[in-house]
């Protein structure tokens, strides 16, 4: 009888597929305890969405929960984290000196093995990632990654023979690796073709290189997928423990034990202990909101198709701007953008360009807006996909971007970007009056997006909680709450250095002006008058709407400022993409309708300019 191995997610996919990986670290040490008590010595603890997520949500530091977690399990236990090729851990790729010091810092902070895998599979973005984790004395696994694809959609990928040719062109590139995983995670991948895949590779590799396979269930195909890896040479498979188990997250332990029965192969566990440790993990996660979709099987998602691991993020952000009403037409939209888009795996980051990108035809029209990411996608500014997109999407994302097509290694494009990189991250250090070490210039580098730097914020001070618990008043997501806190909130912290101030506020439709006095430097602002607001005058003026929902990320024009047609009056946030809101005539802006952290809903008025 062949034993076959496992891998516990349950700390880092299951985190990442149930609750967008915000999860405190002191809130499942004992669940951690719990598995390493009952046999598990192979783990998935961070890396992925559990890297920014601590930074952006938690108030936490990535590298100290690390550091946490392998004291916890002792010296013995595999870690492994999740790293996407030259993306690493975040959604844009990176230059050379990040990838070697993302390698050199997760060997620091405790980590045994790194999952190395590239969405589109280009093979250049896992060479040097690769050379450069096995050099700082990890354990490379090199990952393939899969998806199914809709019906009569016209592609050579994503078939066994497309897996098994990019396992020969790793091969023939000669990069270093330990193992080999094949990792759909999208739960779409059919059994057949993950059975014909690995047993293909098992005849390509050594005997003794293990192969791992991970799915999700998100379709209900996670157990058949799991049988079929382990009848095609599998040594390893991916589960998760209850209840961050089965739906958007892998199979769960006790239950592909329980599928083991009557066969050649077992996991070779105690199921009491594991019904233990399971019962520990749920106690643990008592506090936290599942949202209920995590734990549904959709058959929908074999026509977008939509990753466990990226699939309640979105929706929970959805759920944040008040729009989860428009969830199945993103998901329905899904299956045009992946196919026009080349048909890269649906797995971070392409997976949340493709969602981005359906969002934006949903919501603003076909093609109207181009996602960032995903037109640099199109573009080849992430790599070559498995098909070429379609030229007209491609004509369309470079006129919107003012990018050109390219068909150079992205990591060489990094490198030559005089805004990314090490020195980069240090100046703005250095700026902030902030210590230069690895860790902040590593944060620093893979936390900001765009124009944010929200790495740069963290280690600020600026820490803002984004966690769902089922008590939602325990801590909110940002922008949720009483629109008056945004403005409160500026009071505060701008009172000090513009003199005395006076604010609107709106408690059960009645408005009162309040009087906020000076205050010196570090005390708090004081309130001198509280009295019924004088009736509002209607201002004469155009009305500048959001074009869709979101949560204000910054005021670009003030009242008073004389803006063109065009000219950009307010930056929100929706589905980690910045939108901006343009004047739309003319004039002089009249009033700013919203605050830094408000959530707007689409139509709703966010200026007025006459």
């Amino acid at each position: 009888m062949k034993t076959i191995r496992f891998m516990d997610v349950s700390f880092r996919d299951g985190f990442q597929s149930v609750l967008g990986a915000r999860v405190k670290t002191a809130d499942f040490l004992p669940a951690l305890q719990a598995a390493v008590a009952a046999g598990t010595r192979y783990i998935e603890i961070g890396g992925g969405a559990r890297f920014q997520s601590p930074y952006f949500y938690c108030q936490e530091d990535a590298f100290e929960s690390m550091d946490t977690c392998r004291a916890t399990v002792g010296a013995d236990v595999n870690l492994q984290t999740l790293a996407r090729g030259i993306n690493v851990v975040g959604l844009m790729s990176q230059p050379s000196d990040i990838i070697k010091l993302h390698a050199v810092l997760f060997k620091k902070h405790g980590m045994t093995t790194i999952r190395n895998f590239d969405a589109l599979n280009d093979v250049r973005n896992l060479d040097y990632s690769g050379r450069c984790i096995v050099e700082a004395g990890l354990k490379h696994q090199i990952a393939i990654t899969l998806m199914g694809l809709p019906p009569n959609m016209n592609t050579q990928a994503h078939t066994a023979a497309f897996y098994v040719d990019r396992l020969k062109d790793i091969l023939k590139a000669g990069i270093p690796f330990h193992s080999v995983a094949f990792k759909d995670a999208s739960g779409t991948c059919t059994p057949r073709v993950v059975f014909d895949t690995i047993k293909q590779a098992r005849q390509l590799l050594p005997a003794d290189t293990d192969i791992q396979f991970h799915t999700h269930d998100t379709a209900g195909l996670g157990i058949a997928c799991n049988l079929a890896a382990i009848e095609g040479g599998a040594d390893v498979i991916d589960v998760s423990m209850a209840p961050l188990s089965s739906g958007t997250c892998a199979p769960d332990i006790l239950t592909l034990w329980h599928a083991l029965k009557g066969s050649e192969y077992t996991l070779d566990i105690d199921y009491e202990k594991y019904l233990k440790a399971e019962e520990v993990f749920t106690a643990c996660m008592e506090r936290y909101f599942l949202p209920p979709e995590a734990k549904e099987t959709n058959p929908l998602i074999t026509l977008s198709p939509m990753p466990g691991g990226a699939l309640t993020a979105n929706t929970q952000m959805m759920r944040d701007q008040k729009c989860l009403d428009k969830f199945p037409l993103v998901i329905k939209a899904m299956r045009e953008v992946v196919e026009r888009g080349g048909f890269g795996t649906s797995v971070t980051p392409v997976s949340q360009f493709y969602f981005q990108q359906a969002f934006n035809n949903v919501m603003l029209g076909p093609w109207k807006k181009i996602a960032e990411g995903y037109g640099k996608m199109v573009l080849g500014y992430f790599g070559r996909t498995p098909s070429a997109p379609d030229a007209e999407i491609v004509k369309i994302a470079a006129e919107q971007l003012a990018l050109a097509p390219t068909a150079e290694d992205p990591r060489l494009i990094n490198d030559a970007n005089p805004n990314l990189g090490a020195a980069v991250a240090t100046r703005k250090l250095a700026g902030a009056g902030l210590p230069v070490s690895d860790e902040n210039v590593f944060i620093v580098a893979c936390c900001s997006e765009g124009k944010t730097d929200k790495g740069l914020d963290f280690l600020k001070g600026n820490r803002p909680a984004g966690i769902r618990y089922k008590d939602a008043e325990v801590t909110k997501p940002a922008g949720e709450g009483a629109k008056a806190a945004p403005a409160a909130s500026a009071a505060a912290a701008t009172t000090a250095d513009k003199g005395p101030s006076a604010y609107d506020v709106t408690v059960n439709n009645v408005t009162y002006r309040v009087q906020v006095a000076t205050a010196g430097a570090g005390a708090a602002p004081q309130v001198t008058s509280i009295q019924p607001a004088a009736p509002a005058v209607p201002i004469q003026g155009t009305d500048i709407k959001a074009p869709m929902p979101g949560g204000v990320l910054r005021l670009v024009a003030d009242v008073g400022a004389v803006v063109k047609d065009g000219d950009t009056l307010v930056v929100i946030e929706a589905m980690k993409m910045e939108q901006e809101i343009k004047s739309t005539v003319d004039g002089t802006v009249l009033v700013i309708e919203v605050a830094v952290g408000d959530t707007v809903d689409t139509d709703q008025v966010v200026a007025v300019v006459g």
